[in-house]
């Protein structure tokens, strides 16, 4: 857990900021390289001496050296935001941090993050994220609640509940996602064969919503499928006779983005003005 006051009192900790780079950013090369073209670590550094400022009570000088430094770098982290050891910010554009955030160690944010409030009111305002904490670009984490230790935020999705330690949230808005138990699924495989469709399915901690409609059709079907061959075979036993015809193989539907469809249209319209030439 974070504390609540600032844990950047000395500069040594520059030097873990620096070195957290390293460890999460495979692109990194030198250390010339992190200082001069990292703006998380820029705006990182103008946050912790607009921190330091905004804790000796002045309050304005803070605020406008967070000003330049948001201005520098595209990253807006208010000065009263607690932020702990070791923080990355990757890519940074669009981050925005408010006054009443509070960030543990070891954490990780995208481009495009928002840590915002949902209150006119004075107070805590701004959600706090625990240790180890990433968040994915483009997410939106609102209002005074906590994300716990270890949490992942998928990308672009936006939390406004708390989140319990170690789970991954995605979504609009946000939903836990939990491992699930291995499922026998041989019988959708041999359904989505038979009827034409090649099955595919969601990652074990990431279900995809259409993929789970799709593979409660394909159990559905197993299910009719089975009941179908029953009375069929109840029906010979009866002496009915039937056509065992081969259900006809279906071909895949395909979808045609719309650049595709506009080029196909655009040498449909050359081909015609060649032939009528």
């Amino acid at each position: 857990m974070p504390l609540e006051t600032s844990p950047d009192k000395k500069f040594s900790h520059w030097k873990e900021d620096i070195q957290s780079v390293f460890e999460r950013d495979p692109a990194a090369r030198n250390t010339l390289e992190v200082l001069t073209a990292y703006p998380g670590v820029h705006a990182l550094i103008f946050h912790r001496l607009s921190h330091r400022l905004w804790n000796l009570g002045l309050k304005w000088l803070a605020r406008m050296l967070s000003h330049i430094g948001r201005w520098l770098t595209g990253i807006e982290i208010h000065p009263g935001a607690v932020i702990g050891r070791r923080f990355f910010i990757d890519h940074g554009m669009g981050v925005v941090i408010g006054e009443t955030a509070v960030i543990g160690d070891d954490c990780t944010l995208y481009h495009g993050v928002t840590l915002g409030g949902t209150s006119w009111e004075k107070g805590k305002r701004h959600p706090t994220l625990s240790d180890n904490v990433v968040v994915g670009a483009g997410a939106k984490v609102l209002g005074p609640i906590l994300v716990g230790e270890g949490a992942r935020i998928g990308s672009n999705s936006v939390v406004v509940k708390d989140v319990p330690a170690g789970a991954t949230v995605v979504g609009v808005p946000g939903k836990l996602i939990t491992a699930r138990q291995q499922e026998p699924d041989g019988h959708r495989e041999a359904i989505a064969k038979k009827i034409g469709f090649d099955a595919y399915g969601a990652t074990k901690d990431a279900p995809d919503p259409v993929a789970e409609a799709i593979n409660c059709m394909l159990d559905h079907m197993h299910v009719m499928d089975n009941k179908m061959q029953s009375m069929c075979e109840a029906l010979k036993r009866m002496g009915v006779e039937e056509n065992d015809e081969e259900l006809p193989a279906l071909e895949s539907c395909e979808i045609i983005s719309t650049a595709e469809e506009l080029q196909k249209i655009d040498e449909q319209i050359v081909q015609d003005e060649k032939t009528a030439e």
